[in-house]
């Protein structure tokens, strides 16, 4: 019997057990209980859309959080492809974890620093510690299907954190923004961009993430979705499509080549605000004026919002980390009680096509942000602060944008 299954079976008992404790009560009410009752006899059914930026949703789930037991952990891949892990995740996950109310004991956040045998280390340890639910961002799938394995072997509950880990447990959730979605809106931000600068004949350079990452491989088919229709019928070019990479010194190589090979190369997909960065290096090296070379991005880092604000790059997929660490933590406590979480969060599937299985999913929104909403998206949000934002000579364009 799987996890799942058993927390079904658990929770249907639970529920026999209250409605014949109900139906002996001598306190004569009469009450009928409300339609949709919640899970788990009386466990709080909150919504993937209603987390918010003060975390206050995550007082709700302190009741449930006191009944469960075992350690959370959570195992983040590295501190280089991306800032976000450190600047963001961890912080944000232990904020969502103390807010519902878990001690510092009762949780475990670790960093593998971009080693997989660092990352399988530290799941063994949380599995010898006694984990009852382990959230698993991977380096690679294979890595993270065989710390999934050893973890549903020893009985612990596995979410796929940000990435889907293809090949994992069939028994598993998964909780990231819809990776599509945020694809889709990099195609659409380059066509609006193409169009607002008035870029002739665009000759577009596709720059895809790594390919042993399932999210690189759910953005290209959002981007792709937006643009080859346009390639198909000839209003753009497409001028290559190199094997794809998150490190921004192999990005920089790879563009520098494609340049030298397309001198008429003008506008690119790039996978995300990191690897934009080194190609807006270049451009800026070979004296690329602003508003004249179109290229995305994802993350919202600082480097990529004054990017956007300079006019180096046409906005950036803004993902509110806070909402996907609130969500994930919230699934953690309800696994963790041994909860079925309720249809309001686990929202989606997600096709693993390894397995050629649908693993049940939590999706949390993405906003491509430019400089016409970074005000009131990241700014507001407090993601990046205005003297952060707007120093040097980004100073006079975030005054153009409204931002002080």
């Amino acid at each position: 019997m799987t996890r799942r299954t058993t927390l079904k079976a658990l929770t249907a008992i639970a529920a026999v057990s209250l409605t014949l404790t109900a139906c002996g009560s001598s306190s004569g009410s009469n009450d009928e209980p409300s339609a949709g009752g919640s899970p788990g006899g009386g466990a709080p059914e909150v919504d993937a859309t209603s987390f918010t930026s003060d975390f206050s949703v995550m007082d709700q789930l302190t009741d449930l959080a006191s009944q469960g037991d075992g350690l959370i952990g959570v195992l983040l891949p590295d501190t280089t492809t991306s800032t976000r892990y450190v600047q963001y995740d961890e912080p944000y996950l232990t904020q969502a974890f103390q807010a519902a109310g878990l001690d510092s004991d009762q949780f475990k956040i670790d960093n593998a620093d971009g080693s997989a045998a660092t990352m399988q280390t530290q799941a063994e340890a949380d599995i010898n510690a006694g984990a009852s639910v382990l959230l698993v961002d991977p380096l690679d799938a294979g890595s993270g299907a065989a710390i999934e394995a050893q973890a549903e072997a020893a009985g612990v509950a596995v979410i796929d954190y940000d990435r889907l880990v293809t090949g994992g447990p069939e028994d598993r959730y998964y909780v990231s923004f819809d990776n599509v979605k945020v694809g889709e809106l990099m195609g659409q931000g380059l066509t609006q961009c193409i169009e607002d600068w008035q870029v002739s004949d665009p000759n577009v350079l596709i720059m895809d993430g790594d390919p042993t990452d399932n999210n690189a491989t759910l953005f290209n088919q959002g981007y792709m979705s937006v643009l080859q229709p346009l390639f198909d019928d000839g209003t753009y070019t497409k001028v290559g499509e190199p094997a794809g990479t998150w490190d921004p010194q192999e990005a920089s190589t790879t563009f520098q080549q494609q340049l030298t090979a397309h001198p008429d190369m003008n506008a690119a997909i790039t996978p995300n605000d990191d690897n934009a960065n080194a190609v807006i290096s270049i451009l800026k090296g070979n004296g690329v004026d602003p508003n004249t070379f179109p290229t995305t991005g994802q993350d919202a880092s600082l480097p990529g919002l004054q990017n956007i604000l300079t006019g180096y790059q046409c906005g950036t997929v803004y993902k509110p980390i806070y909402l996907e660490a609130q969500a994930a933590a919230a699934l953690a406590i309800y696994l963790r009680a041994g909860v079925d979480p309720p249809d309001s969060l686990v929202n989606d599937t997600t096709t693993d096509t390894t397995l050629d299985a649908d693993i049940p999913s939590v999706y949390v929104t993405p906003i491509w942000v430019t400089t016409d909403n970074m005000a009131d998206t990241v700014v507001a949000d407090q993601t990046v602060t205005v003297d952060d934002l707007c120093s040097g000579d980004v100073a006079s364009a975030c005054d153009d944008a409204g931002i002080s």
